[in-house]
């Protein structure tokens, strides 16, 4: 018989106690995707970076939930792991722009 309280992550499939899960929610009434409260769709993921970059690339989240997840989402998650959100490549260029001309100095 299953234990009680357990879940499967959808990224690497492991069955944990739900309290060593992440829990993404897609809001029954307003369908608005959030983290660890409401009701509605669940799903569950590990807190670790091989299961949320494997969930984001294959849209593993997006499958379970039937619904678009929005990259704020992802951000929020890569941001309780401790590692700062990646940029767009726009945003790459234009910083590596910026630090090339801050970085030439006066030699007198």
């Amino acid at each position: 018989m299953a234990e009680k309280n357990h879940r499967l992550c959808v990224s690497c499939r492991k069955t944990v106690h739900r309290d060593q899960l992440w829990r993404i929610v897609r809001n029954h009434e307003n369908h608005q995707v959030q983290l660890d409260e409401g009701m509605g769709r669940s799903a569950y993921i590990c807190p670790n970076q091989h299961c949320l970059s494997a969930a984001q690339k294959k849209n593993r989240l997006g499958r379970v939930l039937r619904t678009n997840v929005p990259p704020e989402i992802y951000q929020a998650l890569e941001q309780r792991l401790g590692h700062p959100t990646r940029k767009s490549s726009k945003e790459e260029t234009s910083a590596e722009a910026t630090a090339g001309n801050t970085t030439t100095a006066d030699t007198d």
